[in-house]
Order: C-alpha cells, then structure tokens, then sequence
C-alpha cells in the first residue's frame, strides 16, 4: 500500500486514480499520519448469467465417485 502526503496526492491524483483502478490502495497522509485512503469501487456491473451445460461432453464423472477411498489413502488423509 502506497502512502502518499496531501500535496503530492493534489499533484498527482489522475496518476494515483490509475493506480487504484488497478487494484491498489493509496493512503493519503498528514504530517505523515494517515487522514485517508483511496480503494477501488466494488463492480456495480452485473455479472453475466452462468450458462448451463457448457462443459457437457467434456468430461465424464465415474460410477464410483462418491465410494469410500482406499485404507492406506484414508490413513494419510487423518495422519496415522
């Protein structure tokens, strides 16, 4: 997280508004304390529906998959 004082924020805010729509976190100080910080927006986009069926045929799921697993791979698993 970058910190930054109120002067250069006020200098340079186009370059740090790029840098947070990037992702990152700016802290806007005062005589080196924190006063603020500059965070991305959370997306008020709507993400696209998920559409159903879009693997079918690319893989296939085994009768078995759900059988209990085999004794020397359940002892690892619970660490005997």
């Amino acid at each position: 997280m970058q910190t930054v004082n109120i002067h250069a924020a006020k200098t340079h805010l186009s370059r740090l508004l790029d840098a947070v729509a990037d992702g990152e976190e700016i802290l806007i100080a005062r005589a080196g304390k924190p006063i603020a910080r500059l965070v991305p927006l959370q997306s008020t986009v709507e993400p696209k529906p998920r559409r159903l069926g879009r693997l079918t045929g690319k893989f296939t799921v085994p009768a078995d998959f759900d059988a209990p697993l085999p004794e020397n791979i359940n002892n690892d698993f619970e660490g005997r």
